[in-house]
């Protein structure tokens, strides 16, 4: 998830009127505050981070208000609090109020694409309000629809029926959960989740479902993304200077998604496509520097701005520059080499060479010409390298990338340093 929260949650549902609990941002005032109070008698003070961060409830990141004096204090207590998810540790800069929802019942539902389906899938169930792997498979429903006709009322309808949900839920939430596919494929979202909809009771006792938390993420490369109008903030989770640079060289035409894994790893692997992304990061662990995809058929300028980068922030400490994907449909290999290699060249010209090792493991067209162009510039650099063709198993060369390592780590960097001349 790359967008969390109803301050900019409640502004995207907007744009397909889906209704959203009352909110307001860090920057109000106290009487603002006092009369969200007065109008709403209960409201939740929520910190604000950057990117998808879970599991606030649980951490005891979520205040509760009646009164002023309580909101402020926990504006004080959360407006910087520090969150820790798994590996992930993130630091808020702000807190949002938000109105309480009276409410019997509380839904969960999600759009997200199923490999197991190759289709959107919606996920519903009336048990909202807690995590979804907490409850029984007979209480959610996980229906794929037709992305060419959409998610239609009747859909909703009869998954609320098969789980059992109450009667007077299934009505309004037909009525109002079409218009979420609506949002996520005019806006080019991946996926999209809220939790909870809290069914509120109007004067005349129907039900309105009211979203009162948010998350969604974003195909940063579909070009409808920029018809929200978002700032860039919003995509940077923490984000280092590093990923910063690249995340500015996203173009028409091949992908920049890189995350730092380990900034003192010892494994630079720009890598080519999501499937090698997955196994590169899992098999090379705390080795890893970044975790990449640059897949896409980036043109020559983009590929060695990209790679020059990397070069710039992690060389220095590099054992092994690893070069890896799957077999190509689209990606010229001349190109994307052509770029890394002149990107490698200029950096040794400009802050001097470094002991170290690649390995490359590739496939796709200009396969051929794209090695022997690499090669030519790593033996004219004195760089030792090793490079697999299509026809060796992925998960083999990321091995051996990772027994290079250990090598070097063992001597073998000094051994290079001694064969190029050059000091550690």
């Amino acid at each position: 998830m790359q967008v969390t929260g109803m301050l900019t949650g409640a502004r995207l549902l907007a744009h397909v009127g889906f209704p959203t609990s009352e909110i307001l941002g860090p920057d109000a005032t106290e009487d603002q505050i006092q009369g969200l109070i007065d109008r709403h008698g209960l409201i939740f003070i929520k910190p604000l981070f950057r990117g998808g961060v879970g599991k606030k409830g649980k951490a005891g990141l979520i205040g509760r208000a009646r009164d002023l004096g309580t909101a402020l204090a926990e504006k004080e207590r959360l407006y910087f609090a520090e969150h820790r998810h798994g590996n992930a540790v993130a630091k808020a800069n702000g807190v949002t109020f938000e109105a309480g929802v009276p409410a019997e019942h509380e839904v969960y539902f999600a759009i997200t694409d199923d490999t197991r389906f190759r289709a959107p899938t919606m996920t519903l169930t009336h048990r909202g309000g807690v995590d979804i792997e907490e409850l029984d498979k007979s209480e959610i429903a996980s229906v794929p629809f037709d992305a060419l006709t959409g998610m239609k009322a009747f859909v909703v309808a009869n998954a609320l029926t098969e789980i059992g949900a109450p009667r007077e839920i299934i009505s309004p939430l037909t009525q109002h959960l079409p218009k979420l596919w609506e949002l996520m494929h005019h806006y080019g979202m991946t996926t999209l989740e809220l939790n909870p909809i809290r069914m509120m009771p109007g004067r005349d006792g129907r039900l309105t479902p009211i979203a009162c938390d948010f998350k969604c993420g974003f195909d940063r490369d579909d070009l409808r993304v920029g018809r929200l109008g978002l700032p860039d903030y919003l995509f940077a989770a923490d984000i280092s200077e590093f990923e910063q640079e690249v995340n500015q060289l996203r173009t028409h035409q091949g992908q920049s998604d890189v995350f730092v894994i380990n900034e003192k790893g010892t494994i630079l692997a720009p890598t080519f496509g999501g499937g090698a992304n997955s196994l590169v990061t899992e098999v090379l662990g705390d080795a890893a520097i970044i975790s990449s995809d640059f897949g896409g058929n980036p043109p020559y300028e983009k590929m060695k701005a990209v790679a020059s980068i990397c070069y710039r922030h992690f060389l220095k400490q590099t054992n092994v520059l690893f070069i890896i994907g799957g077999k190509s449909n689209n990606t010229d290999i001349l190109e994307t080499f052509r770029g890394m290699g002149d990107a490698l060249r200029e950096h040794f010209a400009r802050h001097g060479p470094v002991p170290l090792y690649v390995v490359v493991g590739r496939g796709g067209p200009n396969l051929v010409r794209g090695m022997g162009n690499l090669a030519d510039t790593l033996d004219s650099l004195g760089v030792p390298y090793r490079f697999f063709g299509f026809d060796s198993a992925i998960s083999e060369v990321v091995n051996h990338a990772k027994q290079v390592d250990q090598w070097m780590r063992g001597g073998g960097r000094a051994e290079i340093a001694r064969a190029m001349n050059i000091s550690i």
